[in-house]
C-alpha cells in the first residue's frame, strides 16, 4: 500500500510537469497570437520562462518555504521531546531524521518541505507546541512525516511552481494586451474564431491551474492524516490535535497563499474556515475527524 501510494505520487508528478507545460506553451501561443498575430512568439517566451523558472524553484523550494514562514532550525537540547517525538517517527517511516524548525507563532500550524525524504525538514510553530501534549503533538508530527515519506512535498512543489509560471505569464500577457502589443502595426489578417479561444485560454488557465493544484493539496491531506495512524496506530492523537487546531480562530502571520497548502490546517482565514469550497487549500476539517474517527 504505501510503495503503491508512493510510486502514484511519483507518476502524477510526471504526469501534472507534461500536464502543466501543455498549459504553460499554451498560453504563450494564447497571448502571442493575441498580442502580435503571431503564432511563435508567445510559444518561445513561455518555453524561455519555463526552462528557468520551473528548476529554481525546485532546486530552492525548501530554503524559500523556511525562509518565508520565518522559521528557525533547532538542535535537540532545543526541545528534547519534540526531537524525540521527530526521531521515533522517522525511524518508523524509515526516513532519514528530518531537520526541525520552530516558527514563533501563537497560532496551532504545522508544515514539512523538502523535495525528498533525505532533504526534508518539519517545522512547528510555538503555539502547537505550547497547546499540544505528547500524544497529540505526534499525532501532527507523523502527518508531516508522511507528506515527506509520500513524496508528497515533491509533488506540491511543483504544483505551486507551475502555477506560479502560469499567473505570471498570463499576467504579463494582459499588459501587453492592455497596451496593444504589436498589433498597432501588424497588417496579417487574424482568425476571429481563434482570437475568441486565445482569449479565453488566457482568462481561463490561471484558474484551472489553481483548482488542479488546489484538488492535490486536499486529497494529499487526507492521505497524510491516513499514513499518520499507520505510522502511530492511534488514531485519537492526530484527531485530538486537529480539534484543538480548529478551535482556535488565529492565522499564521507569516504564511503566504502560495504555501499555504503545506500546513497541516489552513493558515489564512481561519476565521472562514466552515465554508468548505473549490477555493479551500484544506478539506474541511470535520471530515477529516470523521474520517480518522472511522479508522
Amino acid at each position: 500500500m504505501l510503495y503503491k501510494q508512493i510510486l502514484q505520487n511519483k507518476r502524477k508528478t510526471i504526469l501534472l510537469i507534461l500536464l502543466f507545460s501543455v498549459l504553460v506553451l499554451a498560453i504563450g501561443w494564447a497571448i502571442g497570437y493575441l498580442a502580435n498575430n503571431d503564432f511563435w512568439s508567445g510559444l518561445l517566451i513561455a518555453a524561455i520562462i519555463l526552462a528557468f523558472y520551473v528548476p529554481i524553484t525546485y532546486m530552492s523550494a525548501t530554503s524559500q518555504v523556511l525562509a518565508m514562514s520565518g522559521a528557525t532550525e533547532i538542535k535537540q537540547e532545543d526541545n528534547p521531546q519534540l526531537f524525540d517525538v521527530v526521531e521515533e517517527l522517522s525511524l518508523a517511516a524509515r526516513i532519514p531524521m528530518p531537520k526541525v524548525y520552530i516558527v514563533n507563532d501563537p497560532a496551532p500550524n504545522a508544515f514539512a518541505t523538502g523535495i525528498k525524504p533525505e532533504k526534508g525538514a518539519v517545522a512547528f510553530t510555538t503555539g502547537l507546541l505550547d497547546q499540544l501534549n505528547r500524544e497529540e503533538l505526534s499525532g501532527v508530527a507523523a502527518h508531516e512525516i508522511s507528506h515527506i515519506r509520500n513524496y508528497d512535498i515533491r509533488l506540491m512543489t511543483i504544483c505551486i511552481a507551475l502555477v506560479g509560471v502560469i499567473a505570471l505569464i498570463a499576467n504579463f500577457g494582459s499588459r501587453m494586451m492592455l497596451f496593444g502589443g504589436g498589433r498597432r502595426n501588424d497588417n496579417r489578417k487574424s482568425n476571429p474564431i481563434l482570437m475568441i479561444i486565445a482569449l479565453v485560454f488566457v482568462i481561463l488557465s490561471p484558474i484551472a491551474a489553481q483548482f488542479v493544484q488546489l484538488a492535490v493539496s486536499r486529497n494529499r491531506e487526507y492521505l497524510a492524516d491516513a499514513s499518520a495512524v499507520e505510522l502511530t496506530r492511534n488514531p485519537t492523537g492526530l484527531i485530538h490535535a486537529l480539534q484543538k487546531i480548529s478551535r482556535d480562530p488565529r492565522d499564521v502571520k507569516n504564511a503566504k497563499d502560495a504555501t499555504a497548502s503545506m500546513y497541516i490546517a489552513r493558515p489564512l482565514g481561519n476565521k472562514r474556515k466552515k465554508r468548505a469550497s473549490l477555493l479551500a487549500t484544506h478539506p474541511p476539517m470535520e471530515s477529516r475527524i470523521e474520517r480518522l474517527q472511522n479508522m
